[in-house]
């Protein structure tokens, strides 16, 4: 991470959902763009929730990412008490594998908006995305980034294709 000051907040409700949420922080650090990552729930630590929620954006965080597995509240309780953008990601970390996290977060009252990103990891990376491509509206040079970004994945695809299709040669398929 650069020495810049943080401008995205990843928040995880335990620290046993860094193994998903760190994607966000590596697409981030990808993009050279300054974050912070913190633990806290929103159940069992609100006031430290609720303290770091309303200083972020004093201390130059323009958005946040919330991951939180079972009941997920917080995305909810992040997004109630600011107004800066948040991007929740559902984490699985229930016998319901997760869709408990994803309705929770996806079931927001009207007036209190959250992004919700997929279950777990795919989730944790397009989380980071997401915030790249919302400060990419105010920054040309991340913008090229992020559309080298997409042209490589496009790249990556073509290149996997073709290894199918010398696997498939290799066993006589074609």
């Amino acid at each position: 991470m650069s020495d810049k000051k943080p401008v995205v907040g990843i928040l995880m409700g335990s620290d046993s959902d860094y193994d998903i949420m760190v994607e966000s922080a590596k697409i981030l650090k990808q993009f050279e763009i300054p974050f912070e990552m913190i633990v806290s729930s929103a159940h069992r630590t609100p006031e430290r929730t609720l303290k770091y929620v309303r200083s972020a954006r004093d201390r130059g965080i323009k958005i946040l990412i919330a991951g939180a597995g079972a009941a997920a509240h917080l995305a909810g309780v992040v997004a109630a008490e600011t107004m800066l953008p948040v991007i929740a990601v559902p984490i699985d970390a229930t016998s319901m594998r997760g869709l408990d996290a994803l309705l929770a977060m996806v079931q927001m009252p009207a007036g209190i908006p959250v992004a919700t990103m997929a279950i777990g990891l795919a989730g944790s990376r397009n989380a980071g995305i997401f915030a790249a491509r919302m400060l990419a509206t105010a920054d040309p040079e991340l913008e090229k980034k992020l559309l080298q970004f997409k042209q490589d994945m496009a790249v990556g695809v073509v290149k996997k294709s073709d290894r199918v299709q010398e696997k498939m040669a290799d066993d006589g398929l074609i």
